[in-house]
Protein backbone atom coordinates (compact mmCIF):
# COMPACT_ATOMS: atom_id res chain seq x y z
CA UNK A 1 0.00 0.00 0.00
CA UNK A 2 2.75 2.01 1.13
CA UNK A 3 4.37 1.42 -2.51
CA UNK A 4 1.25 2.65 -4.12
CA UNK A 5 0.65 5.44 -2.64
CA UNK A 6 4.61 6.81 -3.22
CA UNK A 7 3.93 5.52 -6.82
CA UNK A 8 1.18 7.76 -7.30
CA UNK A 9 3.27 10.87 -5.37
CA UNK A 10 5.49 10.49 -8.11
CA UNK A 11 3.62 10.57 -10.57
CA UNK A 12 1.51 13.32 -9.61
CA UNK A 13 4.78 15.11 -9.08
CA UNK A 14 6.14 14.69 -12.42
CA UNK A 15 2.70 16.17 -14.34
CA UNK A 16 0.77 17.95 -11.73
CA UNK A 17 2.23 20.93 -12.85
CA UNK A 18 0.86 20.58 -16.96
CA UNK A 19 -2.75 19.91 -15.33
CA UNK A 20 -2.65 22.93 -13.04
CA UNK A 21 -1.87 24.68 -15.95
CA UNK A 22 -3.91 23.34 -18.49
CA UNK A 23 -6.56 23.43 -15.52
CA UNK A 24 -5.79 27.45 -15.21
CA UNK A 25 -6.22 27.73 -19.33
CA UNK A 26 -9.68 26.12 -19.13
CA UNK A 27 -10.98 28.25 -16.30
CA UNK A 28 -9.92 31.46 -17.90
CA UNK A 29 -11.31 30.50 -21.49
CA UNK A 30 -14.84 29.45 -19.43
CA UNK A 31 -14.96 32.94 -17.79
CA UNK A 32 -14.38 34.66 -21.14
CA UNK A 33 -14.33 32.35 -23.47
CA UNK A 34 -11.67 31.25 -26.22
CA UNK A 35 -11.51 34.88 -27.62
CA UNK A 36 -9.80 35.81 -24.00
CA UNK A 37 -6.75 33.44 -24.74
CA UNK A 38 -3.77 35.05 -26.46
CA UNK A 39 -2.10 32.85 -29.46
CA UNK A 40 0.03 31.00 -27.61
CA UNK A 41 -2.55 30.00 -24.75
CA UNK A 42 -4.46 29.00 -27.85
CA UNK A 43 -1.58 26.29 -29.19
CA UNK A 44 -1.24 25.34 -25.75
CA UNK A 45 -4.65 24.02 -25.21
CA UNK A 46 -4.30 20.80 -27.65
CA UNK A 47 -1.01 20.22 -25.88
CA UNK A 48 -1.30 19.74 -22.74
CA UNK A 49 -4.89 18.21 -23.32
CA UNK A 50 -3.46 15.63 -25.24
CA UNK A 51 -1.09 15.47 -22.36
CA UNK A 52 -4.08 14.76 -19.85
CA UNK A 53 -5.09 12.12 -21.71
CA UNK A 54 -1.61 10.32 -21.45
CA UNK A 55 -1.81 10.98 -18.27
CA UNK A 56 -5.23 9.66 -17.66
CA UNK A 57 -4.70 6.43 -19.80
CA UNK A 58 -1.37 5.89 -17.36
CA UNK A 59 -3.35 6.05 -13.77
CA UNK A 60 -5.45 3.54 -15.07
CA UNK A 61 -3.62 1.19 -16.32
CA UNK A 62 -1.66 1.21 -13.14
CA UNK A 63 -4.48 1.35 -10.99
CA UNK A 64 -3.52 4.39 -9.31
CA UNK A 65 -6.00 6.31 -6.70
CA UNK A 66 -9.14 6.84 -7.76
CA UNK A 67 -9.59 10.39 -6.34
CA UNK A 68 -6.52 11.23 -9.19
CA UNK A 69 -8.52 8.93 -11.57
CA UNK A 70 -11.73 10.97 -11.24
CA UNK A 71 -9.49 14.20 -11.45
CA UNK A 72 -7.82 13.43 -14.69
CA UNK A 73 -11.36 12.22 -16.25
CA UNK A 74 -12.98 15.72 -15.03
CA UNK A 75 -9.80 17.77 -16.48
CA UNK A 76 -10.07 15.42 -20.02
CA UNK A 77 -13.74 15.90 -19.95
CA UNK A 78 -13.65 19.64 -19.40
CA UNK A 79 -10.63 20.28 -22.28
CA UNK A 80 -12.53 17.89 -25.06
CA UNK A 81 -14.92 20.73 -25.57
CA UNK A 82 -12.50 23.71 -26.13
CA UNK A 83 -10.39 21.52 -28.04
CA UNK A 84 -12.82 20.52 -30.12
CA UNK A 85 -16.45 21.23 -29.53
CA UNK A 86 -18.30 24.33 -30.73
CA UNK A 87 -16.10 27.09 -29.32
CA UNK A 88 -17.46 30.39 -30.53
CA UNK A 89 -20.50 31.90 -29.37
CA UNK A 90 -24.01 32.49 -31.53
CA UNK A 91 -23.31 35.76 -32.98
CA UNK A 92 -19.46 34.61 -33.89
CA UNK A 93 -21.59 31.36 -35.51
CA UNK A 94 -24.03 33.43 -37.45
CA UNK A 95 -21.06 36.01 -38.62
CA UNK A 96 -18.54 33.39 -39.74
CA UNK A 97 -21.65 31.40 -41.61
CA UNK A 98 -22.69 35.00 -43.09
CA UNK A 99 -19.48 35.70 -44.23
CA UNK A 100 -17.73 32.71 -44.95
CA UNK A 101 -19.01 29.45 -44.65
CA UNK A 102 -22.46 30.13 -46.84
CA UNK A 103 -20.61 31.51 -50.02
CA UNK A 104 -18.26 28.87 -49.54
CA UNK A 105 -20.50 26.01 -49.77
CA UNK A 106 -22.29 27.63 -52.86
CA UNK A 107 -18.99 28.17 -54.60
CA UNK A 108 -18.01 24.44 -53.65
CA UNK A 109 -21.26 23.58 -56.04
CA UNK A 110 -20.68 25.96 -59.06
CA UNK A 111 -20.79 22.92 -61.25
CA UNK A 112 -24.33 21.18 -60.02
CA UNK A 113 -25.65 25.14 -59.95
CA UNK A 114 -25.33 25.27 -63.47
CA UNK A 115 -26.59 22.16 -64.01
CA UNK A 116 -29.53 22.90 -62.01
CA UNK A 117 -29.38 26.20 -63.70
CA UNK A 118 -29.72 24.72 -67.42
CA UNK A 119 -32.51 22.00 -66.82
CA UNK A 120 -34.58 25.27 -64.78
CA UNK A 121 -33.84 27.46 -68.27
CA UNK A 122 -34.33 24.34 -71.11
CA UNK A 123 -37.89 23.41 -68.86
CA UNK A 124 -38.91 27.14 -68.91
CA UNK A 125 -38.08 27.68 -72.55
CA UNK A 126 -39.59 24.70 -73.55
CA UNK A 127 -43.29 24.93 -71.92
CA UNK A 128 -42.78 28.84 -73.05
CA UNK A 129 -42.78 27.35 -76.56
CA UNK A 130 -45.27 24.86 -75.86
CA UNK A 131 -48.21 27.45 -74.70
CA UNK A 132 -47.19 29.70 -77.17
CA UNK A 133 -47.89 27.38 -80.22
CA UNK A 134 -51.14 25.96 -78.49
CA UNK A 135 -52.79 27.44 -75.07
CA UNK A 136 -54.01 24.23 -73.98
CA UNK A 137 -50.52 22.87 -72.91
CA UNK A 138 -50.61 25.97 -70.24
CA UNK A 139 -52.86 23.24 -68.13
CA UNK A 140 -50.00 20.58 -68.36
CA UNK A 141 -47.67 23.15 -66.66
CA UNK A 142 -49.95 24.72 -64.35
CA UNK A 143 -52.23 23.33 -61.42
CA UNK A 144 -55.69 25.66 -62.12
CA UNK A 145 -55.11 26.09 -58.39
CA UNK A 146 -52.57 27.71 -58.16
CA UNK A 147 -53.06 29.63 -61.04
CA UNK A 148 -55.85 31.87 -59.55
CA UNK A 149 -57.40 32.58 -62.62
CA UNK A 150 -54.36 33.40 -64.38
CA UNK A 151 -54.73 31.06 -66.99
CA UNK A 152 -56.10 31.19 -71.07
CA UNK A 153 -59.66 31.44 -69.99
CA UNK A 154 -58.85 34.81 -68.67
CA UNK A 155 -58.81 38.06 -70.30
CA UNK A 156 -56.74 40.45 -70.86
CA UNK A 157 -57.52 43.41 -68.65
CA UNK A 158 -57.99 40.94 -65.58
CA UNK A 159 -54.61 39.42 -66.48
CA UNK A 160 -52.95 43.10 -66.58
CA UNK A 161 -55.07 43.76 -63.39
CA UNK A 162 -53.39 41.20 -61.35
CA UNK A 163 -50.02 42.59 -62.40
CA UNK A 164 -50.71 46.51 -61.23
CA UNK A 165 -53.28 45.40 -58.52
CA UNK A 166 -53.38 47.55 -55.83
CA UNK A 167 -52.94 46.02 -51.91
CA UNK A 168 -53.43 48.59 -49.25
CA UNK A 169 -54.13 46.02 -46.39
CA UNK A 170 -51.49 44.69 -45.22
CA UNK A 171 -52.72 41.70 -42.86
CA UNK A 172 -53.32 40.27 -46.82
CA UNK A 173 -49.94 40.90 -47.60
CA UNK A 174 -48.77 39.20 -44.96
CA UNK A 175 -51.36 35.96 -45.24
CA UNK A 176 -50.07 36.08 -49.05
CA UNK A 177 -45.92 36.57 -48.26
CA UNK A 178 -46.65 33.48 -45.94
CA UNK A 179 -48.37 31.36 -48.61
CA UNK A 180 -45.93 31.86 -51.31
CA UNK A 181 -42.42 31.46 -48.86
CA UNK A 182 -44.57 27.73 -47.58
CA UNK A 183 -44.84 26.75 -51.66
CA UNK A 184 -41.53 28.05 -52.64
CA UNK A 185 -39.64 26.28 -49.13
CA UNK A 186 -41.76 22.91 -49.84
CA UNK A 187 -39.92 22.86 -53.52
CA UNK A 188 -36.82 23.93 -52.64
CA UNK A 189 -36.27 21.89 -49.99
CA UNK A 190 -37.87 18.07 -51.46
CA UNK A 191 -34.91 19.32 -54.58
CA UNK A 192 -32.58 18.61 -51.62
CA UNK A 193 -33.78 15.74 -50.06
CA UNK A 194 -34.52 14.27 -52.62
CA UNK A 195 -31.24 14.15 -54.24
CA UNK A 196 -30.21 10.95 -52.27
CA UNK A 197 -31.96 9.13 -55.11
CA UNK A 198 -29.82 9.81 -57.72
CA UNK A 199 -31.01 13.21 -58.45
CA UNK A 200 -33.24 12.24 -60.74
CA UNK A 201 -36.46 13.49 -57.90
CA UNK A 202 -34.30 16.69 -57.56
CA UNK A 203 -34.46 17.09 -62.11
CA UNK A 204 -38.08 16.19 -61.55
CA UNK A 205 -39.00 19.39 -59.55
CA UNK A 206 -36.41 21.61 -61.33
CA UNK A 207 -38.72 20.81 -64.26
CA UNK A 208 -41.76 21.11 -62.58
CA UNK A 209 -41.26 24.32 -61.21
CA UNK A 210 -39.81 25.45 -64.40
CA UNK A 211 -42.32 24.21 -66.65
CA UNK A 212 -44.96 26.22 -64.55
CA UNK A 213 -43.05 29.37 -65.07
CA UNK A 214 -42.23 29.37 -69.05
CA UNK A 215 -46.09 28.55 -68.85
CA UNK A 216 -46.91 32.22 -67.18
CA UNK A 217 -44.84 34.09 -69.12
CA UNK A 218 -46.11 32.62 -72.34
CA UNK A 219 -50.04 33.10 -71.43
CA UNK A 220 -48.89 36.88 -70.91
CA UNK A 221 -46.60 37.10 -73.71
CA UNK A 222 -49.57 36.16 -75.73
CA UNK A 223 -51.49 39.18 -74.14
CA UNK A 224 -48.72 41.50 -74.74
CA UNK A 225 -47.82 41.65 -71.28
CA UNK A 226 -44.34 40.21 -71.74
CA UNK A 227 -42.48 42.61 -70.23
CA UNK A 228 -44.61 43.40 -67.40
CA UNK A 229 -45.68 39.69 -66.23
CA UNK A 230 -41.75 39.43 -66.19
CA UNK A 231 -40.99 42.45 -64.05
CA UNK A 232 -43.85 41.47 -61.91
CA UNK A 233 -42.27 38.58 -61.66
CA UNK A 234 -37.99 39.08 -61.17
CA UNK A 235 -38.78 41.68 -58.21
CA UNK A 236 -39.08 38.79 -55.90
CA UNK A 237 -37.71 36.02 -58.47
CA UNK A 238 -34.14 37.10 -59.25
CA UNK A 239 -34.09 35.54 -55.34
CA UNK A 240 -36.68 32.88 -55.38
CA UNK A 241 -35.61 31.29 -58.55
CA UNK A 242 -31.69 31.63 -57.33
CA UNK A 243 -32.70 29.86 -53.82
CA UNK A 244 -34.08 26.91 -55.90
CA UNK A 245 -31.39 26.55 -58.54
CA UNK A 246 -29.50 26.29 -55.29
CA UNK A 247 -31.12 24.03 -53.26
CA UNK A 248 -31.29 21.53 -56.29
CA UNK A 249 -27.50 22.03 -56.79
CA UNK A 250 -27.03 20.75 -52.48
CA UNK A 251 -29.63 17.88 -53.94
CA UNK A 252 -27.28 17.10 -57.09
CA UNK A 253 -24.31 17.19 -55.06
CA UNK A 254 -25.75 14.52 -52.59
CA UNK A 255 -27.68 12.24 -55.63
CA UNK A 256 -23.57 12.04 -57.52
CA UNK A 257 -21.94 11.19 -54.31
CA UNK A 258 -24.23 8.00 -53.78
CA UNK A 259 -24.17 7.56 -57.50
CA UNK A 260 -20.25 7.90 -57.79
CA UNK A 261 -18.42 7.41 -54.52
CA UNK A 262 -15.27 6.97 -56.06
CA UNK A 263 -13.27 4.85 -53.14
CA UNK A 264 -15.13 5.94 -50.69
CA UNK A 265 -18.18 4.14 -49.30
CA UNK A 266 -21.67 5.63 -50.11
CA UNK A 267 -22.81 6.74 -46.58
CA UNK A 268 -18.85 8.45 -46.38
CA UNK A 269 -19.13 9.92 -49.76
CA UNK A 270 -23.23 11.12 -49.08
CA UNK A 271 -21.68 12.44 -45.32
CA UNK A 272 -19.09 14.43 -46.98
CA UNK A 273 -21.35 15.97 -49.59
CA UNK A 274 -24.44 15.99 -47.18
CA UNK A 275 -22.51 18.35 -44.70
CA UNK A 276 -21.62 20.98 -47.82
CA UNK A 277 -24.98 20.64 -49.36
CA UNK A 278 -26.74 21.18 -45.42
CA UNK A 279 -24.79 24.61 -45.35
CA UNK A 280 -26.12 26.14 -48.82
CA UNK A 281 -29.24 24.54 -47.71
CA UNK A 282 -29.44 26.63 -44.51
CA UNK A 283 -28.64 30.13 -46.49
CA UNK A 284 -31.60 28.63 -49.12
CA UNK A 285 -33.52 29.00 -45.88
CA UNK A 286 -32.95 33.08 -45.64
CA UNK A 287 -32.94 33.55 -49.56
CA UNK A 288 -36.64 32.40 -49.52
CA UNK A 289 -37.74 34.33 -46.37
CA UNK A 290 -36.51 37.06 -48.26
CA UNK A 291 -38.08 36.32 -51.34
CA UNK A 292 -41.26 35.53 -50.05
CA UNK A 293 -41.33 38.88 -48.10
CA UNK A 294 -40.77 41.00 -51.77
CA UNK A 295 -43.50 38.83 -53.36
CA UNK A 296 -46.02 39.29 -50.82
CA UNK A 297 -44.93 42.93 -50.12
CA UNK A 298 -43.06 44.88 -52.88
CA UNK A 299 -44.07 43.42 -55.87
CA UNK A 300 -47.39 44.54 -54.91
CA UNK A 301 -46.72 48.11 -53.31
CA UNK A 302 -44.34 49.02 -56.45
CA UNK A 303 -46.05 49.63 -59.45
CA UNK A 304 -43.93 50.96 -61.65
CA UNK A 305 -41.92 48.79 -64.57
CA UNK A 306 -38.85 50.57 -64.23
CA UNK A 307 -39.12 50.17 -60.05
CA UNK A 308 -39.25 46.39 -60.54
CA UNK A 309 -36.41 45.84 -63.02
CA UNK A 310 -34.10 47.87 -61.10
CA UNK A 311 -35.28 46.28 -57.59
CA UNK A 312 -34.78 42.46 -59.61
CA UNK A 313 -31.16 43.41 -61.24
CA UNK A 314 -29.68 45.11 -58.37
CA UNK A 315 -30.74 41.91 -55.48
CA UNK A 316 -29.59 39.38 -58.54
CA UNK A 317 -26.41 41.20 -58.69
CA UNK A 318 -26.14 41.30 -54.97
CA UNK A 319 -26.42 37.94 -54.59
CA UNK A 320 -23.96 37.11 -57.36
CA UNK A 321 -21.57 39.51 -55.81
CA UNK A 322 -21.75 37.96 -52.50
CA UNK A 323 -21.70 34.12 -53.60
CA UNK A 324 -18.45 33.84 -55.89
CA UNK A 325 -16.73 37.64 -55.05
CA UNK A 326 -13.23 36.11 -54.10
CA UNK A 327 -12.75 35.54 -50.56
CA UNK A 328 -9.10 35.18 -48.59
CA UNK A 329 -8.36 31.94 -47.32
CA UNK A 330 -9.92 31.04 -43.61
CA UNK A 331 -6.52 31.89 -40.77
Amino acid sequence: MAELHLKSWRFRAEREADWRRLESLLTKAEAGGVGKLKREELLELPVLYRQALSSLSVARSISLDQSLVAYLESLCTRSYFFVYGARARLPERLARFFRRDWPAAVQALWRETLASLAITVVATVVAFVLVRGDPDWFYSFVDPGLASGRDPMATTASLRATLYQETTAMEGLSGLAAFLFTHNAQIALFAFALGFAFCLPTAALLVLNGGMLGAFLALFFSRNLGVEATGWLMIHGATELFAIVLAGAAGFSIGWAVAFPGARSRVDAAAEAGRRAATAMAGVVVMLFVAGLIEGFGRQLIQLDAARYTIAAVTLAGWLVYFYWPRRPAP
